[in-house]
């Protein structure tokens, strides 16, 4: 099953840039950016991943990506994790990245957006990888600021594939930017949002309703509220769930006991994801390893996971045929 999982074609919707930061990566761009770590060496950071709850990552997280300085970095971040998805069977990937936190640390918009373009450009040249770009807002911060951000990306809007929302959930409702994503959609540009993690099923309804998002990411309490789960399975709206991330953010105290297969059962449209594979167990492989070997599931319903995800992302239907033929093959 294994080998299996590993050819299966994957596409991979739900997956921050940044959370792809290895430590040994971290350590070389430090190096070269006269960055100063808390830590004194590649273990040391591996044993700071024991997190108690979303925003002890989160604080990790973005202590890691002060390593990122130039254009060439964030480059060679998206092509390290490009290299290690396209080895697990990932054709296709969604990815988002976070504009405010490398503009508060001085870093001007062009400096993420053309590293990042380039090597999405560089990986469908080179190892036959499509991907498009999100890019997501702080819910912890302003509204207002995130409405600026979009603004000042105006020169990228025709490489944005949609805008997101993520970062701490709790006390961050997704009605906060109602407007700033109502000016996305007056663009064209679509729209997800992370909803349903740690935050309650209402935070599901309001990104649906006060955000219009054509995806939720993660989703998983959603089962508290049996209407929102009756909507989400009539719309068939895709739930992008990170499973292990939802164990190492202690979402869930096992994955034996994450709730993905009364998802399944419920006949909502869920496909797997990685988060940010640095800080959670690995990439997509590890990711539908655990899943086979946590609940048992057998190829069929990974060949439908797998489709989910493809029939959700942001690629042409042309794309699209064409990785939906290989999974049938697979």
């Amino acid at each position: 099953m294994k080998d299996w999982l590993r050819q299966l074609p994957k596409a991979e919707l739900h997956l921050h840039i940044e959370g792809t930061l290895e430590p040994e990566q971290m350590f070389e761009l430090a190096a070269r950016n006269g960055v100063q770590l808390p830590f004194v060496d590649v273990g040391a950071v591996r044993a700071a991943y024991k997190f108690d709850d979303l925003q002890s990552f989160l604080d990790l997280y973005y202590q890691g990506m002060n390593v990122l300085h130039t254009e060439n970095d964030f480059f060679e971040l998206a092509m390290a994790y490009f290299q290690r998805a396209h080895a697990d069977g990932v054709v296709h990937a969604d990815i988002s990245f976070d504009p405010q936190a490398h503009l508060t640390r001085g870093l001007d918009l062009a400096t993420p957006f053309d590293g990042l373009t380039r090597a999405m450009q560089q990986a469908e040249q080179t190892i036959g990888m499509t991907s498009a770009l999100i890019m997501s807002f702080l819910r912890d911060r302003e509204a207002a600021e995130a409405a600026e951000v979009l603004e000042q990306a105006r020169p990228w809007h025709d490489v944005i594939a949609a805008v997101g929302l993520d970062s701490a959930e709790q006390n961050n409702p997704p009605e906060k930017f109602t407007a700033v994503f109502e000016r996305a959609r007056a663009l064209g540009i679509r729209r997800v949002a992370h909803a349903g993690e740690e935050g309650p099923a209402a935070y599901i309804r309001g990104a649906l309703d006060a955000l219009d998002a054509c995806r939720i990411d993660h989703g998983v309490r959603c089962l508290e509220d049996p209407d929102l789960v009756a909507h989400l399975r009539e719309s068939q709206m895709p739930l992008t769930v990170c499973p292990l991330s939802n164990v190492y953010l202690k979402v869930v105290d096992r994955l034996v006991d994450h709730p993905l297969p009364a998802m399944l059962d419920a006949g909502l449209n869920v496909s797997l994801n990685s988060d940010d594979p640095a800080y959670f167990g690995g990439g997509m492989q590890n990711n539908f390893l655990a899943c086979h070997e946590a609940f048992g599931w057998d190829e069929n319903i990974f060949r439908g996971l797998a489709r989910n995800a493809v029939n959700a992302a942001f690629v042409t239907d042309a794309r699209r045929a064409e990785i939906l033929d290989a999974i049938d093959h697979c």
